[in-house]
């Protein structure tokens, strides 16, 4: 590639060399990561979802883009049934009881299939770990305090002078 040195810096210099600043990559090559090929998606809480069961569609999104829309596959569709979900027997059960047998997660909010198909990860991931926490333990009934129930008194005794002040005796 060759570009016209201007008199810039020296990093800026090496970076145009590097094509980061060209314009024939495109917007959708800022990505370089490569997804992981075969990796199980495993959650925070210790679940595992095979990488065979993820089942993957990509489809042409909808929405501004002009052209690019009209030509690249980049709205990601992830499926997966919750009885492939191995790992801890009881977060198991919970994801099992919780979510339907088949999930589906769609995600289009980007240009690139990439960073869609990582938006379907992280959406699963979130869903999976939320399922399978424990419930939270019941909450313990608790008395008001002393200075909130005088605060309510001493409230309702303003509110009902307020209200016999208003009265005629009279009518």
């Amino acid at each position: 590639m060759n570009v016209p040195m201007l008199d810039t810096k020296p990093a800026i210099q090496s970076a145009l060399k590097t094509r980061i600043f060209s314009g024939d990559q495109g917007p959708d090559m800022r990505h370089n990561i490569p997804m992981p090929a075969d990796e199980d998606l495993v959650t925070s809480r210790g679940l595992v979802v095979p990488f065979a069961s993820l089942n993957w569609t990509f489809a042409r999104s909808t929405g501004a883009g002009g052209q690019h829309i009209n030509k690249t596959s980049s709205k990601s569709t992830l499926t997966i049934t919750t009885s492939e979900v191995t790992g801890p027997d009881l977060a198991v059960e919970r994801v099992r009881s919780l979510l339907p047998a088949e999930i589906r997660i769609t995600s289009q909010k980007s240009r690139s299939q990439w960073r869609n198909r990582q938006l379907c990860m992280t959406q699963l991931r979130e869903m999976l770990d939320t399922a399978a926490m424990p419930p939270a333990p019941p909450r313990r009934k608790s008395r008001p305090t002393r200075g909130s129930v005088e605060r309510r008194l001493e409230s309702k005794r303003r509110e009902s002078q307020k209200k016999e002040s208003r009265r005629t005796d009279n009518w």
